[in-house]
Order: C-alpha cells, then structure tokens, then sequence
C-alpha cells in the first residue's frame, strides 16, 4: 500500500546524490543560497527560506512548513547544493508540485535533472501522488529543460500567476 506525501520527512538517494532533511549544519551552504540573486531572479519571492534568517528557517521548517510543503537539502559528495521542494498538495486530487533551486556553483552539472529524477520517482513508487505539476517563469529555459529530460508536458504558456512580484509572473505551467 502506497503513503500518503506527508507521513513522513523522505530521504532519497542516487549514485551521486542525497536528498535529505535541512539540519542546522546545513546553514552555511542554506546562507549561501538564500544570499544569491541570481539563484532567486527566477523564483517567487515568498519561498519559506526568504521569510527568516537561516537558523529560524531550519529550526522551523519541519513544523510550520511542513503542513504544507516539504523542503528537502539537495547534497553531493555531503556538500549542500540546493533544495528541493513538495508544495500545493492536493490530497482530494492525489496532486502535488514540486520546484528545485541550487547554488549556481553547481548549475549545468545535471544535479536539477537528478533530483527532479528522485522527487519523481519517490513521488510515483511510494506515495498516492497521480499527478506532479510544476511552474516556470518564461524565461527561466534551463528549468524548462530539466522538466522536459524528466517527462514533463508544458501545457500552459505565459500564464499570469501571483509569484509576489509587482505584476503578475507570466509563467509556464508543466505537468507529469
């Protein structure tokens, strides 16, 4: 029998990858990540590691957060890369939506595509999921890639969507 998304905080692994709980080790590489605008030009301005300092985001965010989303810590080699995310849950919908975001360091080295790869593969094996979306700003063609390596389907352009911007966020919307 399948669980359901939220029983349980996942640890995934690859050959080459963990994707695991954010601990307060993990701050400095978290600290990084949050301080770089080019990792966030693409990104909504209201992701939960942008609403505190680092160690509040850590201390807090398998409580507060994880009723509605989970955040996972990309890591190679033990080294932090990046995060990952479950958020949107629909459970009447068996839905969920998932977004990535490294440090740029690690950008074109297909850590994205891998990630995205467990995320997928957890999401289908182990839990009641039947549908995994994601949204992407225009722009952003490197995202727009690692969905597609991933069996991702666009099937909304230039949709505006409330990303916390001024304007509405023309974005792209992905289904698998």
């Amino acid at each position: 029998m399948k669980k359901k998304l939220f029983s349980e905080i996942p640890y995934l692994t690859s050959q080459r990858l963990v994707l695991r709980k954010i601990v307060p080790e993990d701050a400095p590489g978290l600290t990084e990540l949050v301080n770089s605008p080019n990792v966030y030009r693409y990104l909504p301005t209201f992701l939960f590691e942008k609403k505190y300092d680092v160690e509040t985001v850590i201390e807090r965010l398998y409580d507060e957060c994880f009723k509605e989303s989970i955040i996972l810590g990309i890591f190679m080699e033990g080294e932090f890369c990046g995060l990952a995310e479950f958020y949107g849950f629909r459970d009447d919908a068996h839905k969920i939506s998932v977004g990535y975001r490294l440090l740029e360091r690690f950008w074109g080295q297909g850590i994205a595509t891998e990630a995205l790869g467990l995320m997928v593969d957890y999401l289908y094996g182990q839990t009641d999921i039947e549908i995994i979306t994601a949204s992407t700003m225009m722009e952003n063609s490197a995202s727009a890639r690692v969905l597609e390596k991933n069996g991702f389907d666009l099937v909304v352009r230039a949709s505006d969507e409330d990303w916390g911007y001024e304007e509405p966020t023309p974005s792209d919307k992905w289904i698998r």
